[in-house]
């Protein structure tokens, strides 16, 4: 019988989607054996990487996808009978609701052709335009890859050697975690069924036995996993209602990712290589939506001058979960990774725009959660009534948004100028300098998320 007091009812039907949704594990289920790598490169990358047909039919989900759907169904019908069609929180509550139901058929789908259109349906695609604006994501793609490959680059390499083994990355890491959060409020620990280098999952970090990492590494782990991804899932464990909020909906990917991009790039943690791989991403979703398969897309980078390992890696991560050749139609591909881009955009977009509608109070709600930005609006005004909590992990520059409004209203100041003007006037005195060799040798290489 459901509870008269509404907050205790949205907080049962909250509980009950946190319960259902815990053991879907998506990237498990469409990941891929470490060792395909080595024989496709073995033979010359020329033929289609030697993954069984029935592959995806014995990894198994951990869940019974009939059962799981019929109580999702059933979830979905008791949240507006139970709160009330008209309810806000609710409304966000069933729409994610609705995505797990999408997630489960995507799942049945792997290997199929039908899995790229519940990809796209649940993380978009690589032709989606920007919101409020022209250009498509593919469009924006190329645009970073053009500018994280110029000449300048190699100026900027430095020698961040990968020489903290495993153990070490743990001990600094676990530093690092009791620094930023409540000590012992984040696990690391070694791991040896990780494909990736490192992970983040919950409250737990895991490091790969066998990785290697950079200080630069690090960094990139301590602000991307650590204060978005496991900062956003400890604040939304705090809710006293809303606890959905600490779990992860495909329809929260693009806002978690694009802001931990973000802080890479507030903290001056990320380096360029590391951004083209991001923008690489796009352009791999959209080639494969086309219609080119594995081989095609692995030689596209290859022919742009990336390594054959990260030429892998890129492709690989797209036609996971897919077809590796696809028809006549749309590309049976996983789009996820067209979030990156999309996330870190329209996040900017979201913060200038508070900052220039005289809302930035709304800023640090990013954080409260694992939301959309449709989502803050409603989480804000419920904040103010002392319905969700206020997020208590936030990074120093979202804590106090003075920096970061000066940051942002010089950013959108230099926008009125005409930028190809200013860069006509300096290239006059560029042209006189002599040529030089780069200052640093040697890069940051390790594949993080």
């Amino acid at each position: 019988m459901p509870s008269t007091n509404p907050l205790e009812t949205l907080k049962t039907l909250s509980s009950r989607l946190v319960n259902l949704q815990r053991p879907i594990r998506i990237l498990d289920a469409i990941k891929w054996p470490s060792g395909l790598e080595s024989e496709f490169r073995a033979k010359g990358g020329k033929a289609l990487p030697a993954l069984p047909k029935d592959y995806y039919q014995q990894q198994k989900l951990g869940f019974d996808p009939d059962a799981l759907a019929r109580d999702l169904a059933e979830l979905k019908r008791d949240i507006p009978r139970q709160l009330g069609r008209g309810d806000a929180l609710g409304r966000i509550l069933q729409s994610t609701t609705e995505q797990y139901q999408v997630v489960i058929e995507l799942l049945r789908h792997r290997g199929g052709p039908e899995f790229g259109r519940y990809s796209r349906e649940l993380y978009g695609s690589a032709s989606d335009h920007i919101r409020g604006d022209r250009k498509t994501l593919r469009q924006l793609g190329e645009r970073l890859c053009d500018v994280f490959s110029l000449p300048a680059v190699e100026h900027l390499n430095r020698p961040y050697a990968s020489d903290i083994d495993a153990p070490r990355a743990v001990e600094l890491l676990r530093e690092r975690m009791d620094k930023y959060f409540t000590p012992g409020a984040v696990r690391v620990e070694i791991s040896d069924d990780i494909v990736s280098d490192a992970a983040a999952g919950g409250d737990c970090f895991k490091i790969n036995r066998r990785a290697h990492f950079s200080e630069l590494d690090l960094q990139v782990l301590e602000v991307h996993e650590g204060w978005v991804h496991i900062g956003t899932t400890l604040n939304g464990r705090q809710q006293p209602w809303a606890t959905w909020l600490s779990v992860g909906s495909p329809r929260i990917t693009a806002i978690q990712e694009g802001m931990a991009v973000l802080m890479e790039t507030l903290t001056f943690s990320s380096f360029p290589q590391r951004a083209r791989r991001v923008s690489d991403r796009v352009v791999a979703v959209d080639l494969a939506e086309q219609g080119a398969d594995f081989c095609e897309v692995y030689r596209h980078f290859l022919d742009k001058g990336v390594t054959e390992h990260d030429s892998y890696r890129v492709t690989q991560r797209v036609f996971r979960g897919g077809m590796l050749a696809n028809g006549t139609g749309p590309g049976s591909v996983f789009t996820k990774d067209i979030s990156y881009v999309k996330g870190f955009v329209e996040n900017v977009n979201f913060i200038r725009s508070a900052i220039q509608s005289g809302v930035p109070e709304i800023i640090p709600m990013l954080f409260v959660g694992k939301v959309t930005l449709d989502d803050l609006p409603v989480l804000y005004e419920r904040y103010l009534e002392g319905v969700i909590a206020a997020p208590r992990y936030i990074p120093s520059m979202f804590r106090d948004l003075n920096g970061l409004y000066v940051w942002f209203g010089f950013s959108s100041g230099m926008g009125f100028m005409n930028q190809a003007r200013i860069q006509q006037h300096f290239n006059k005195l560029f042209q006189q300098l002599p040529h030089t060799d780069p200052l640093y040798t040697g890069q940051a290489d390790t594949e993080l998320d």
